[in-house]
């Protein structure tokens, strides 16, 4: 039970270092509430799902090529600078009395699903740590206690996706019009930067 529950708290303390998605819940949930923040989150862990198989069935070779990786960066910059762009050019339509209705749970899902897939980043951090936590587990145990440890890592995820919405979705409560511009600002800028960096990570590669 405590090796379940340490699996548990390494998803927790990977999830938790302030990057693009929780940024993008941090918007949604002061724009659309709580549901809204949990989808995009529940996006990237799909992503993160993928990538997991993929690190299991041993296809992560074939994203090591210079090629596959400067084409991820791209993506990553494509993705990031959009919904960067979208949530400054929406930031002044932030009104703390009501929640939009307007935007559907599938583009929410769909954002944070196409932010982690195109993230590099979460490639190198399912390589290299689930790659090494995969080949020592499966070193000691079964197939079984393999699944369950990470299960157990996905729970740890699911955890901080829920905490990172409650949080964004209560701020919306307390927090004036101005201030939840301001964090929507904040946001927009922040994904931008995170877009510039996987840009300027791409022309390495490249040139």
């Amino acid at each position: 039970m405590s090796i379940f529950l340490g699996y548990v708290f390494l998803g927790l303390s990977l999830a938790a270092p302030i990057g693009p998605i929780n940024a993008a819940q941090l918007d949604k949930g002061i724009k659309n509430g709580f549901f809204h923040a949990w989808l995009v989150g529940l996006g990237a862990m799909a992503a993160d799902a993928i990538y997991m198989a993929a690190v299991y069935l041993g296809v992560v070779h074939f994203l090591e090529i210079p090629f596959m990786k400067a084409f991820l960066w791209c993506f990553g910059l494509f993705v990031l600078v959009y919904t960067g762009l979208e949530t400054l050019l929406s930031a002044g339509k932030v009104v703390s009395s009501y929640r939009s209705k307007d935007e559907s749970g599938v583009k929410s899902f769909m954002s944070g699903f196409l932010m982690s897939l195109s993230n590099p980043l979460t490639i190198l951090f399912w390589l290299g740590i689930y790659g090494s936590i995969l080949a020592k587990t499966a070193a000691e145990y079964d197939k079984v206690h393999v699944i369950l440890y990470s299960g157990a890592i996905f729970t740890g995820l699911l955890l901080w996706d829920i905490t990172m919405a409650a949080v964004a979705s209560s701020f919306r409560r307390f927090l004036t019009g101005k201030v939840l511009a301001l964090i929507s600002i904040l946001s927009g800028l922040s994904l931008i930067g995170f877009g510039i960096y996987f840009g300027m990570q791409a022309y390495k590669l490249l040139f």
